[in-house]
């Protein structure tokens, strides 16, 4: 049985590829540099910020770009710009809770990104049972030790868990890690061609539609074991 779906938060739970790259051009003009590309936005799309900041605008002041980005970020939430959760989203999780199902999400952002996420009154806070970020774990994705801490504080079997994420990089550390993982591609900007099929049982075009493939992983793994995988996987492909 599956017992806890473990989600991505950016371009999977809400779509923020296009928030995030506004936020930070916003930043940017504030001090003064220009505009990055959206190709080199896409480029660097899923590493941590100040990973791929370098990348997206060279010689760049690190300490005071993150300065101004938490202000920033702290705008856009507040003025609903980024991290809007569609109450869609919100009935998958409520439907896996309802199942007996544990949710959790983990992500490659760092726990200032993540804070607003974490309060008592947040829309999330009755769905999931826990965060995992940049600052409670010692790993970041594509590594596989990035699930090391949620796995040991759940006790939960790696192959009872599904990881839903956007990226190659996700589909890597989920199967490195022995968890199954579902594609979500609803943001457009990866294809099923861009992930490494071994690590893929499924792909879905809007989140929304985890609800049932978690259903057909929970039955092929109840009804033939190991072979389950295999099957699931060719489905996807």
């Amino acid at each position: 049985m599956i017992r806890a779906v473990i989600v991505d938060v950016d371009d999977t739970l809400c779509l923020t590829q296009a928030a995030s790259f506004a936020l930070e051009n916003e930043v940017l003009a504030e001090l003064g540099r220009p505009p990055m590309p959206r190709h080199v936005h896409l480029s660097t799309w899923g590493e941590p910020l100040l990973d791929a900041m370098p990348k997206r605008s060279p010689g760049l002041d690190l300490p005071r770009f993150s300065a101004l980005y938490r202000r920033a970020l702290e705008r856009h939430i507040a003025d609903g710009r980024l991290d809007l959760i569609p109450p869609e989203n919100l009935r998958a999780l409520d439907e896996f809770v309802r199942h007996g199902r544990a949710v959790f999400l983990l992500t490659s952002r760092t726990e200032d990104e993540v804070r607003h996420m974490l309060e008592a009154d947040h829309v999330l806070a009755e769905r999931v049972s826990g965060i995992y970020h940049a600052g409670n774990t010692r790993f970041r994705k594509p590594d596989p030790r990035a699930f090391d801490e949620l796995l040991a504080a759940t006790g939960i079997p790696p192959r009872q868990c599904v990881y839903v994420g956007d990226s190659p990089g996700d589909a890597l550390a989920a199967g490195g890690a022995g968890l199954h993982f579902v594609g979500c591609l609803q943001s457009g900007v990866r294809k099923p061609a861009d992930f490494d099929s071994r690590y893929v049982d499924a792909f879905i075009d809007a989140f929304s539609d985890i609800v049932g493939v978690v259903q057909q992983l929970d039955q092929f793994t109840a009804d033939a074991g190991p072979v389950a995988d295999e099957q699931v996987t060719q489905q996807a492909g």
